[in-house]
């Protein structure tokens, strides 16, 4: 599976941005996806994951109630809708895939990754 991540650019604190991650190749409808993040001079981190069938999310305790993960299989596309953003979540966002279909645990270790896209939250 090939994943490309979009949707990233520059907002205002206060505001909102949709990631988008498009999968291509055979297996993604039956996988556990993820959002992590890089902020500038820190280490990846988790930010959410999702069930092969969208029945379970988990997040970060740092943007749990204002980001929501989601997917269309039928699309092969996954989703991070961002609201209430604060400068601290400037980094670049990764989408990533775990071939266990209920893999969302913090500690997951997806087998596959897309690139990244930057946002970047002013304050």
């Amino acid at each position: 599976v090939q994943l490309q991540a979009f949707g990233g650019g520059l907002v205002q604190a206060g505001g909102f941005l949709r990631l988008s991650c498009a999968a291509s190749g055979r297996g993604f409808s039956n996988d556990a996806m993820a959002w992590f993040r890089q902020g500038p001079g820190k280490e990846r981190e988790f930010v959410a994951a999702i069930s092969w069938n969208g029945g379970m999310t988990n997040y970060a305790d740092s943007v749990k109630g204002r980001f929501t993960i989601s997917r269309v299989n039928a699309k092969n596309l996954v989703y991070l809708q961002m609201n209430s953003l604060k400068p601290e979540d400037t980094a670049v966002y990764y989408c990533a895939g775990d071939r266990f279909p209920g893999q969302i645990t913090s500690s997951m270790r997806p087998h596959y990754w897309g690139q990244g896209t930057q946002v970047t939250v002013s304050s």
